[in-house]
């Protein structure tokens, strides 16, 4: 059981979520196909081979420092709303973590919150509105409960959260971005926004379950 990781694990995490991001590419863009314009996978694996090409070439001391290079590369190499959000799932908390040299229980707790609520104040989007919020609250919510403990266990619980908020999605109708056009046609397909969130969580939680106890 993991208690936290260094800077330098947790870069060696983010390289991993990038590789697995890459990789699941064509399964983005299939679920992107049924309610979008089909570019998300494109996208999402364009930006996080731009992440896997800074953190190959840099080293990092701070996690602020860190989170705020997966973020900004998000951002501009995604481009477009996908983007702006995912950049921000990662740059918004690094005032708060600024100087700290590990990534433990209560860093991520802190990550995925300020994550959700810099995203929902920058896009307008809330819960229930079949966005990647649907995933990330959820997740938000069970990494604060579970703070006190492993971070192996946060994000566990995270993970579990995130499926759970994934798997809703199937049956809300679409209230922003692309899918909005379809109106009730949304329903029936999980969002690939919550999707890719949930993802990204799973390769987290994958690597850190690896390590040595």
């Amino acid at each position: 059981m993991t208690q936290a990781l260094s800077i330098d694990d947790a870069r060696s995490m983010f390289l991993a979520v990038a590789a697995d991001m890459i990789a699941a590419k064509d399964r983005l863009t299939k679920a992107d196909q049924e309610i979008g314009d089909g570019d998300h996978g494109i996208g999402m694996a364009r930006g996080f081979e731009a992440v896997q090409a800074k953190l190959e070439t840099e080293t990092f001391e701070t996690l602020d420092s860190l989170l705020k290079a997966v973020g900004m590369t998000l951002l501009s190499s995604i481009g477009g709303a996908a983007g702006a959000v995912f950049g921000t799932l990662f740059r918004a908390s690094a005032k708060t973590l600024a100087g700290r040299n590990s990534l433990d229980a209560e860093s991520l707790a802190i990550m995925l919150a300020e994550g959700f609520t810099a995203i929902q104040a920058r896009g307008g989007a809330k819960p229930g509105d079949k966005t990647m919020l649907d995933a990330l609250g959820p997740a938000s919510d069970a990494a604060a409960a579970a703070k006190g403990g492993s971070l192996s266990d946060a994000l566990t619980a995270a993970v579990a959260a995130a499926q759970a908020g994934t798997e809703a999605t199937t049956d809300m109708i679409a209230t922003t971005g692309k899918a909005r056009s379809l109106g009730e046609r949304s329903v029936g397909h999980r969002d690939p926004g919550a999707i890719s969130t949930t993802l990204i969580l799973e390769s987290m939680v994958k690597f850190v379950e690896a390590m040595p106890s």
